[in-house]
């Protein structure tokens, strides 16, 4: 690999982040990442029939129907070592990619669109003059990190997470995978943990992998709550006489629920003045603030109970005319509502971290979570590269053919993503593919008869 092939494929990239058959070794691995161990991965464990199913879509079929160039234009990013990345590869066939994954090792896959053309000759396109290299299907993502919640969290900040604040992760899934799902219609939602600091969202649907920039945009415009700066007192602006439907669902099922019984204590909300403070700002009345902080400085109390005067105070009688009853929303909303990085959604060309790689700087496998049971999600207990390699060392490791995944921790996840996730996603594609092929036919037939 040479680095000036990397690098001429840089102009536009939108990225998020002989192979030891039987190497032996030592059941106290240390953890983290080792391209050593990342070898072993990719030689006996990665889900490759899996993932070159779900990208195919249907495509892999002997239905008239099918288009079989569609996995060959996809675009796949591979980096390497040093941060030399590939760009615009392509594989017509799942062995071509599993051959040249097991080749590279790389140390991140990305996922980007599906071009008109093959991505890997969009130069030789080009040279024709006609602009006809162009993304024409992308799974409408989502990036949520934890990292963009720093203040608002007191545990931890950075990539750093705990338990203590991950239940903001957990928010994230369940707001926005309920309104993709009863806003929007969409069926086949995939959610990723991203190995280190957040969460990754593939929408799968046909009509959601063909939607236009602009479309993408305004379904993230859709969700957008959250409209401050890092220097801005006052970060969400719940506007209008009444809410939105979907954010009083989002309130009333999810936000004020995690606020009060998980986070206000987990994080210590009103712990001194410098916390209390911030919140004592969002409320536009200074009657009412300087009531507040007299009783919290003069008396020792618990944030609950603290939480507690101030939404008492709010929505006593004699401020309802005043309109203060919304800052109690508006302060929850700042503290728990999803936080999207939202050029990933608008933008069919950026690419995403594939499901299933490896973090480099974790070596924890970017595994699906199930939104049904996200609240049991752990980060701290998915698998690792050393922990997979102790596995297969261990005489518990009894994967064949294409199941080599199992026996090892990597199991249930991989059983999830095909079972709760590919085959109803693939039966979906089969009947598309049925129905177009169907529709195509009858249109020629109705041109014949004329």
């Amino acid at each position: 690999m040479v680095r000036e092939e990397a690098e001429n494929g840089r102009d536009d990239m939108l990225i998020d982040g002989d192979e030891p058959e039987q190497m032996k070794l030592d059941y106290a691995l240390p953890d983290g990442f080792n391209a050593d161990y990342l070898k072993v991965y990719y030689g006996k464990i990665f889900p490759y029939v899996d993932m070159s199913k779900w990208l195919s879509y249907g495509n892999d079929g002997k239905h008239p129907g099918c288009d079989h160039s569609y996995l060959g234009r996809r675009e796949f990013s591979f980096t390497l070592d040093n941060d030399i990345y590939v760009r615009f590869q392509s594989f017509n066939t799942a062995s071509e990619l599993e051959k040249a994954i097991k080749e590279k090792c790389p140390f991140k896959i990305d996922i980007g669109p599906v071009y008109s053309v093959d991505p890997s000759k969009r130069h030789a396109y080009s040279q024709g003059g006609d602009n006809i290299f162009t993304p024409v299907e992308k799974e409408l993502v989502f990036d949520v990190d934890i990292s963009d919640y720093d203040d608002v969290r007191y545990c931890c900040s950075g990539a750093d997470v705990c338990l203590n604040c991950w239940p903001l992760m957990t928010i994230a899934i369940k707001v926005i995978d309920t309104s993709l799902r009863d806003d929007f219609g969409f069926s086949h939602v995939l959610w990723v943990y991203s190995g280190r600091r957040g969460v990754h969202c593939w929408v799968c649907d046909g009509k959601a992998r063909r939607l236009t920039n602009e479309q993408r945009a305004a379904i993230v415009d859709y969700f957008r709550v959250y409209k401050g700066n890092e220097n801005s007192t006052k970060k969400v602006s719940l506007v209008g006489p009444a809410l939105h439907p979907f954010l009083v669902r989002s309130y009333t099922e999810v936000l004020k629920d995690y606020f009060e019984n998980r986070l206000l204590s987990s994080q210590n909300l009103f712990l001194n003045e410098e916390r209390f403070e911030k919140i004592l700002e969002m409320i536009p009345d200074e009657s009412v603030t300087s009531e507040l902080r007299g009783k919290w400085l003069s008396n020792k109390q618990s944030d609950v109970a603290r939480w507690d005067q101030l939404k008492r105070l709010l929505q006593s009688s004699k401020q309802k005319g005043q309109g203060l009853r919304r800052c109690i929303e508006e302060i929850v909303f700042s503290f728990t509502y999803p936080r999207l990085d939202t050029e990933v959604s608008k933008h069919m060309n950026h690419l995403l971290k594939a499901p299933f790689c490896v973090h480099p700087k974790t070596g924890r496998v970017c595994v699906p979570i199930n939104p049904k049971n996200c609240d049991e999600f752990d980060p701290s207990a998915v698998p690792t590269l050393s922990q997979l390699l102790r596995e297969l060392n261990s005489g518990s490791f009894r994967g064949e053919g294409d199941n080599e995944w199992d026996g090892t921790s990597l199991g249930d996840c991989v059983r999830y993503f095909r079972e709760s996730f590919l085959q109803p996603l693939l039966k979906s594609c089969k009947e598309e593919i049925e129905a177009s092929y169907n529709a195509k036919v009858q249109q020629s037939r109705n041109s014949i008869s004329w």
